[in-house]
């Protein structure tokens, strides 16, 4: 009996030095990993704001060599930072992916994959972080295009919910960057007509979705203060290029939208400019830049004094 008892305990010892073991190493890798992603405070990621010269956002960290990246958003109080990024892996058919970073202890985490359907949908992109509703929209595709469309998580405590397809009526056919304004009012493209849309908000429900009275222009982003609308569109810089441009209209007086007028070339280059989008407070342009190699996206940003210029001339002329 005593020779049982021996070997119980002997058992029971190994199997806790293993376990003691396996959760120093686990915590070991975890505090490895922890220091290799810098200490980064602040808001904006941490990072230097710009002036009136685009500059590289969060180079290697956000803004990595060799990956796609676009359609950058905070929260509304700049605690919260989503953004799309895709994979460059040779004879690999990669998938755009949504990645989340929050501030954690004072300092941001490193950004991860959220994968918000669980892979319910094939792919998730272009995340909108809401100024009027506690919801990052996003839109999900799937191939057979069933649930494909602007889907939903809401954050609560902190926490992300289950993700839920944007029950709406204008939730239909190929949806893409939803947005929206002070007033609530959505817009959005359909990427099958390559076409902008918007639907006003009445009481917290959304009317009939209208085309937008505007010439051109694709991944729309309208301004928190709803004063100006930001777009991509072909480059109308030369007949042989073939890069994309960011454009913006400004709101008349009676509601109506300016004609198109370029950012310049100070935003715009002889490479593609797409997906602006502008922080919550209005301060800064966020968009994608293609001037990597083999066109490879990363995200730039500037502040939006160069657009109060535009406005400005506009108004004035």
């Amino acid at each position: 009996m005593k020779k049982i008892k021996s070997l119980v305990n002997a058992v029971c010892i190994a199997v806790t030095l293993a376990a003691s073991a396996s959760a120093s190493a686990s915590a070991s890798a975890s505090a490895s990993a922890s220091e290799t992603f810098p200490v980064l405070k602040g808001y904006w990621f941490g990072q230097q704001a710009p002036g009136l010269t685009p500059e590289l956002f969060a180079p290697d960290t956000v803004s990595v060599n060799g990956r796609y990246e676009f359609g950058l958003t905070f929260s509304p109080n700049l605690d919260e930072m989503y953004f799309t990024a895709l994979d460059v892996i040779e004879g690999v058919d990669t998938r755009p992916k949504i990645l989340y970073s929050k501030i954690e202890d004072g300092r941001w985490t490193e950004p991860k994959t959220v994968n918000f359907t669980n892979g319910k949908m094939s792919y998730e992109l272009v995340p909108y972080a809401s100024l009027k509703e506690n919801r990052v929209y996003f839109t999900a595709r799937s191939p057979h295009e069933k649930g494909s469309g602007i889907w939903y998580v809401s954050r609560e405590n902190g926490e992300l919910t289950k993700a839920k397809r944007f029950d709406s009526p204008i939730n239909n056919g190929k949806l893409s960057d939803l947005n929206q304004g002070k007033s609530g009012d959505l817009v959005f493209t359909n990427m099958s007509e390559r076409q902008m849309y918007y639907a006003k908000n009445e009481n917290g429900q959304y009317l009939e979705a209208k085309p937008m009275d505007i010439d051109f222009g694709i991944h729309g982003f309208i301004s928190p203060s709803e004063d100006y609308l930001l777009v991509n569109s072909r480059t109308r810089s030369g007949k042989n290029r073939r890069d994309s441009d960011l454009f913006v209209y400004f709101k008349e007086q009676d509601g109506s939208w300016s004609d198109p007028i370029n950012l310049g070339d100070t935003i715009n280059t002889t490479y593609s400019e797409t997906v602006a989008r502008v922080s919550p407070d209005g301060k800064y342009l966020f968009f994608a830049r293609y001037n990597e190699p083999d066109s490879v996206s990363n995200i730039y940003w500037v502040s939006t004094d160069v657009i109060a210029k535009l406005k400005k001339d506009y108004f004035n002329k």
